[in-house]
């Protein structure tokens, strides 16, 4: 959902490459409409995009051999041990858990952007860089405020993604997954890799959105759209430009990202540390002990394919939500 809105910033940037009549910003749209349009389509687009994760999730997390498989042999390795269902663990969690979620980042990400932009006005910066600030920012706030919402949702679906591997326990569903949790190490437990996450999702969204806006900036005037032009783009012009920018931001962020989170992941469902409580530092040592420096790009290529394909799938869902949430016309 945080995509959406900066579809909406980026779209506006381009007002004086003839896209304003592209941009459906906030105001027209049916709030209650855009919610429920959106719940159904980006948990359709969650459901398509799961099994990735579910691979990433085992080879950063696997010990021996699974961590050295590539991901489509981990992904034949679970249809054959689980059939279908292995490779949809924890997605029902996910799916219900992230509707509040999402109202969450959005609201978030559309407040900050709105104050981001307005107080941009102060200085010196073309307009797109001023949208290109903006997004920036509300995608740092927004990761922020919804850390404290994702985390713990994280920390139990990763462990029923994980369950079935060796040392890992099972579980009989989410809520039991909870009580083991919290009976063990307290709330705090649900909590785990809560300060990696802050410390790196947070800048990791801000790159995002910022390559985001500055690839699409890029494209529309490489085809031609510059500030003098009448030349207006189609719809499926739009759709292709934005889709390639999400693309090319997923790619960018995958790779800047994968090390943190290959660590946040089996900080969050490891439990083999010996004494004391899991740490980030106990975390990173136990992984170059494994696997050496590669071990940290354990799981790269499901990231990479998920995070490209959520960063172009996103924004072409968004877009779609957005046309059929428009309020009719008074």
């Amino acid at each position: 959902m945080a995509a959406a809105t900066a579809a909406d910033t980026t779209d506006a940037s381009t007002a004086g490459l003839a896209l304003a009549e592209a941009n459906i910003n906030w105001e027209r749209l049916d709030k209650t409409k855009f919610h429920v349009i959106g719940a159904v389509l980006f948990t359709a687009q969650q459901g398509v995009l799961h099994p990735t994760a579910v691979v990433k999730t085992r080879m950063q997390v696997a010990q021996g051999g699974l961590s050295q498989m590539s991901g489509f042999a981990v992904f034949r390795k679970i249809l054959r041990s689980d059939g279908v269902p292995g490779v949809f663990r924890g997605f029902g969690t996910t799916a219900v858990g992230a509707l509040p979620g999402r109202v969450l980042a959005l609201t978030s990400l559309e407040m900050s952007k709105e104050m981001a932009f307005k107080y941009s006005e102060h200085f010196d910066m073309s307009e797109a860089s001023r949208i290109a600030l903006a997004n920036g920012v509300a995608g740092l706030v927004s990761s922020i405020f919804s850390s404290a919402y994702f985390v713990p949702l994280d920390v139990i679906c990763q462990r029923l993604m994980v369950q079935g591997l060796p040392g890992m326990q099972t579980y009989r569903g989410p809520f039991d997954v909870i009580n083991k949790v919290v009976r063990a190490e307290g709330i705090r437990g649900l909590y785990r890799g809560f300060g990696i996450t802050m410390l790196t999702q947070s800048p990791a969204s801000a790159l995002w959105w910022s390559s985001y806006g500055g690839a699409q900036h890029a494209i529309w005037r490489s085809l031609g759209y510059g500030n003098d032009t009448q030349k207006k783009p189609s719809q499926t012009e739009l759709v292709v430009v934005q889709a390639t920018a999400g693309t090319f931001a997923g790619a960018c962020s995958s790779i800047i990202t994968t090390p943190i989170d290959t660590i946040k992941t089996r900080l969050q469902v490891m439990d083999n540390y010996g004494s004391g409580r899991p740490s980030v530092v106990k975390t990173t040592r136990l992984l170059l002990r494994e696997d050496g420096w590669r071990g940290l790009y354990r799981g790269f290529g499901p990231r990479f394919l998920n995070m490209s394909l959520w960063g172009t799938s996103m924004i072409v869902t968004y877009e779609l939500i957005k046309r059929l949430s428009v309020k009719p016309e008074q």
